[in-house]
């Protein structure tokens, strides 16, 4: 299975613009573009200790993020890199990013439910 990138629907209408995605066998892919200082925290209130519980494998293309871990461990991803968080992780977007991602698809479903739900 191959799909374009403007092909991509948006996950959800409320994310429009910022995440478009496809599932893939078990997998969600997505195309991602996060304006500069969008902070994940907020919209992850709620989860499991206010954090993603859910992994995530992508290419950050542009842009830089600083993940922070519940473990109060951060690291800082940027254009160029691979990357792989673990269940456990929020997430703050220091410059505008586009990023290419895979998670597990019926997992990921449900976090964009919750962060929608959240968006108000």
């Amino acid at each position: 299975m191959k799909i374009s990138r403007d092909d991509l629907s948006p996950a959800r209408p409320q994310l429009a613009g910022l995440l478009h995605g496809a599932d893939m066998g078990e997998m969600q892919g997505a195309y991602l573009t996060i304006p500069a200082g969008t902070d994940f925290c907020p919209l992850l209130a709620g989860l499991p200790n206010d954090h993603c519980q859910r992994p995530h494998w992508g290419y950050l293309i542009e842009g830089r993020i600083v993940v922070t871990y519940e473990d109060g461990r951060e690291e800082v991803v940027e254009a160029g890199d691979f990357y792989y968080w673990p269940p456990g992780h929020v997430v703050r977007m220091e410059e505008a990013t586009k990023q290419v991602e895979f998670s597990p698809r019926e997992e990921m479903h449900a976090v964009l439910d919750h962060v929608v739900s959240r968006m108000g």
